[in-house]
């Protein structure tokens, strides 16, 4: 059997694996195992297993992930911010659909604490949704735009999803950042104009609140200037060239204890609780990462990275119609796998076509990012939705969510045309 053969063989185990359910780092590190083994035999693949974790796991710059996740667990453990929704209310629910604007902006201040979507989603979720409700909003705007909402976490620094590519495409972090400042701001504001638009066409399903007073405006920032200090301290160091991502992860982190301590809100318990859920987020993104790599590995072994790469030219497509492709992909993709799954399955086979077409990678992983978390708000597995039902249950059912997020997925697909349409700039 020829190496190409057994490659072929290990992609679609893998897809059939993953269909099943089975964990993708589980699919990834066992059939790139056996696959390597089968193609250049055992001590070669048993070295592999030996080396590539721990050279893998030993990267300075992933050390930047549980940096950046214990920063964001002490936060929400610690009620930092739990005041986001409340101050973007406050100063903002004036606005036409201003609630729902405040959700989205509230979304945006978590997602630059958190950098995850579905933790985003769940705790703007569980002040947001009880509070439209309450004021009479038409419960499908109010839980779509929390869940459009959550997604920003995907693209707003410290995006955990971009600090991954930008270990397996060794670009750099600080950039993908920076462009994903840009891109997750452009979403935010393209998100307020879907509800803007929402309530253009149907005024009574988002009844309009009366304006805050000084006093609950300046009362409301008291709340959360300890979080507007972390993000200024953290991002303004980190694109001033003084902190590496690495710095700023760890001095975020330091920063958010500190704040936690000084207010009385952390104690022993929630501090204990923030560290086993970074222990766990980042074992688990470590294992799947390690099966990336070791999938990486087989993909070059194989040739199925240059076997890809000679269909996709013999389409003839050219660079925008190879983009396109790839862009299809990934949202055929995202309807079906988590997002750092889906992209570290498919890294190994993309990044050389895109290489070859010179497709800026910084604009790529930033496109990319935009792209996997679309998925996380379209049928059938959307898990931004799930993660709504499950906290406003007894208030909305499922299909109404859904039903929810189609302005807000109109808004990001006008974003990704405009993306494809301007790729040549970068």
């Amino acid at each position: 059997m020829t190496a190409m053969t057994i490659g072929l063989i290990c992609l679609v185990a893998v897809l059939v694996l993953i269909a099943l359910r089975v964990p993708i780092a589980v699919v990834l590190i066992t059939v790139s195992f056996a696959g390597i083994w089968a193609i250049v035999g055992e001590r070669p693949a048993l070295s592999m297993l030996s080396t590539v974790p721990y050279n893998f796991a030993a990267s300075w710059t992933l050390s930047s992930v549980p940096m950046f996740l214990l920063m964001g667990y002490v936060a929400y453990h610690s009620g930092l911010t739990r005041g986001l929704f409340e101050a973007a209310r406050a100063w903002l629910g004036w606005m036409p659909g201003g609630l729902a604007v405040a959700s989205l902006t509230g979304a945006g201040g978590f997602a630059a604490v958190t950098g995850s979507s579905i933790a985003c989603s769940a705790a703007i979720g569980r002040i947001a949704v009880p509070e439209m409700h309450r004021q009479g909003y038409d419960i499908r705007i109010a839980t779509g735009s929390v869940t459009a909402g959550g997604t920003i976490g995907a693209l707003i620094p410290p995006s955990i999803l971009l600090i991954l590519f930008g270990i397996q495409a060794e670009q750099s972090i600080t950039k993908l950042f920076l462009g994903g400042l840009i891109v997750g701001l452009i979403s935010l504001g393209l998100y307020i104009g879907a509800v803007f638009v929402t309530y253009w066409l149907r005024p009574d399903s988002m009844p309009r609140a009366g304006a805050s007073t000084r006093a609950e405006r300046m009362d409301s920032l008291r709340e959360v200037w300890p979080v507007l200090l972390m993000i200024g301290i953290v991002f303004g160091g980190l694109f001033s060239g003084l902190f590496t991502a690495t710095e700023a992860g760890a001095v975020g982190a330091i920063i958010t204890v500190l704040i936690g301590v000084a207010r009385r809100t952390l104690n022993w318990k929630s501090f204990g609780e923030s560290c086993v859920d970074t222990l766990l987020s980042s074992g688990s993104l470590f294992m799947i990462a390690i099966g990336a790599n070791l999938f990486t590995r087989l993909v070059a072994l194989s040739g199925l990275s240059r076997m890809i790469g000679t269909g996709i030219e013999g389409l003839g497509l050219g660079v925008l119609g190879v983009l396109i492709l790839i862009t299809l992909i990934y949202l055929a993709l995202g309807m079906f796998l988590e997002p750092i799954g889906a992209m570290l399955l498919t890294l190994p086979l993309f990044l050389p076509i895109i290489n070859a077409h010179g497709i800026d990678e910084i604009w790529f992983g930033i496109l990319l990012a935009k792209l996997l978390e679309i998925g996380m708000i379209t049928p059938p597995v959307g898990l931004n939705v799930f993660v709504i039902h499950s906290v406003a249950r007894d208030l909305v059912k499922l299909e109404q969510i859904f039903a929810g997020i189609v302005p807000f997925l109109i808004a990001d697909l006008v974003l990704v045309v405009g993306m494809l349409a301007t790729h040549g700039l970068f």
